[in-house]
């Protein structure tokens, strides 16, 4: 059987405080490391989603109804559910930017959640990966 963790596939998040959040996954750590010894994965998802926009709607409630909120997280492989979807949010040259390297220094976090946000702001506004940004109904 062949790989299907890699960097950019989609999955579900199955436990804790994000359960039922679709994220992308960014970095693998398939034999752990040395402060988690277990597989699990950097991923990036949407803690709050886009509303749903009219066109009779104001510009500064348009603004405020598109608005994504981001979160980073590793997480343990037994608490994902991978998908066979797989999204690319980050153009070659920025997904480095957007690593775990940025995420474990604690000065850098809220800088980075900010970025990662107007990344994810914009995606959604050129209307790429639209089942990525809708909410997840069960």
């Amino acid at each position: 059987m062949g790989k299907f963790v890699k960097p950019d596939r989609v999955a579900l998040v199955l436990n804790g405080r994000h359960a039922g959040k679709k994220v992308v996954v960014m970095k693998i750590y398939d034999s752990g490391t040395s402060e988690r010894p277990y597989a699990h994965a950097f991923v990036v998802g949407i803690d709050r989603y886009p509303r749903k926009v009219t066109a009779t709607m104001g510009k500064k409630k348009f603004e405020r109804r598109t608005r994504v909120k981001a979160f980073a997280k590793f997480i343990n492989y037994n608490h994902l559910m991978f998908t066979r979807y797989s999204v690319q949010l980050f153009p070659e040259d920025k997904a480095k930017t957007f690593g775990p390297d940025r995420w474990k220094n604690f000065s850098d976090r809220k800088e980075f959640k900010k970025e990662l946000q107007t990344v994810m702001r914009e995606r959604f506004l050129a209307a790429k990966n639209r089942w990525f940004f809708t909410k997840l109904r069960f």
